[in-house]
């Protein structure tokens, strides 16, 4: 404000911009100072009178009515304004400069929304992967969906239908062992024998009863403590004869209890004398 030549209007109004202060106040001040570097002070009439060389300045041309919005200083009496030229180019507001870091947050968020689609494509590709694997292909078993199958199972044969037994027979088959063929009704007419052999004096015999499918051992002609065993398929039953037995009422048999005898299997009895001395039947 205080150069020598007064600043356009331009330049106050933009500097009343840029610095935010009340543009009236800045162009009263600016008004005031174009004023002091134009005006020339006129004397009076006495003045001229007595100087005789004094030569008045012509007044200046009426200025025109001053914008809306303009406020125009009061000239004081006795002064009159030499009209500043008129240089009112607008200058542009200056640009505020980005506030500090902005450049560098700017790079961090494109970084980072890179970084997001990079590992949201993974994901997508991460769970395509995953429902091909879990909905395809044949299973190392050679199923279709991976299940696991259960293993095929052999079915049981049923048993024959039992068939009537005869009047007095009380058993058959696996219901039989380890039962008394005489009390079951097993023996007598519905037994015979199969196999024989003989140890010392005694005679050894195989029985078999097709009525109630069971087999059984018999010792005859034998002393106390002999024994005989009759065995079928890996199982054995055994009978000896007791040491106090009456052999003049009862004589020196004994017999074993039964073994179910079922198809493909063969029964063998063996006699054991007191002394030691054994022999067994053919079979097995």
């Amino acid at each position: 404000m205080g150069a020598r030549r007064p600043l356009p209007r331009g330049a106050v109004l933009a500097l009343a911009e840029a610095t935010g202060a009340d543009p009236s106040d800045l162009t009263i001040r600016w008004e005031r100072t174009r004023g002091r570097h134009g005006v020339v002070r006129g004397g009076g009439s006495g003045s001229g009178a007595s100087g005789g060389g004094a030569s008045e300045v012509p007044a200046p041309a009426p200025r025109s009515a001053a914008p809306e919005g303009e406020h125009r200083s009061p000239v004081p009496e006795g002064e009159h304004r030499v009209p500043a030229p008129e240089d009112e180019t607008h200058v542009p507001a200056p640009v505020p400069p980005p506030p500090p870091g902005h450049g560098t947050r700017t790079r961090r968020a494109t970084v980072l929304l890179h970084a997001a689609g990079i590992l949201g494509a993974l994901l997508v590709v991460t769970a395509a992967l995953l429902l091909v694997d879990l909905g395809g292909g044949d299973a190392p078993d050679g199923t279709a969906d991976g299940r696991a199958t259960a293993p095929p199972t052999t079915p049981t044969p049923s048993p024959p239908p039992r068939t009537a037994l005869p009047a007095g027979v009380k058993c058959s088959g696996a219901d039989c062992a380890g039962r008394d063929p005489e009390a079951m009704g097993c023996g007598g007419p519905l037994a015979v024998t199969v196999a024989r052999a003989r140890v010392g004096a005694a005679g050894v015999e195989v029985r078999h009863s097709a009525a109630c499918s069971a087999s059984w051992a018999r010792i005859t002609g034998a002393a106390p403590g002999d024994t005989v065993s009759v065995e079928v398929a890996g199982a054995t039953e055994r009978a000896t004869v007791p040491e106090d037995a009456d052999t003049a009422a009862t004589g020196t048999d004994a017999y074993t209890p039964m073994l179910a005898l079922v198809p493909g299997t063969a029964a063998r009895a063996c006699g054991t004398l007191a002394d030691g001395a054994g022999a067994c039947t053919a079979g097995l």
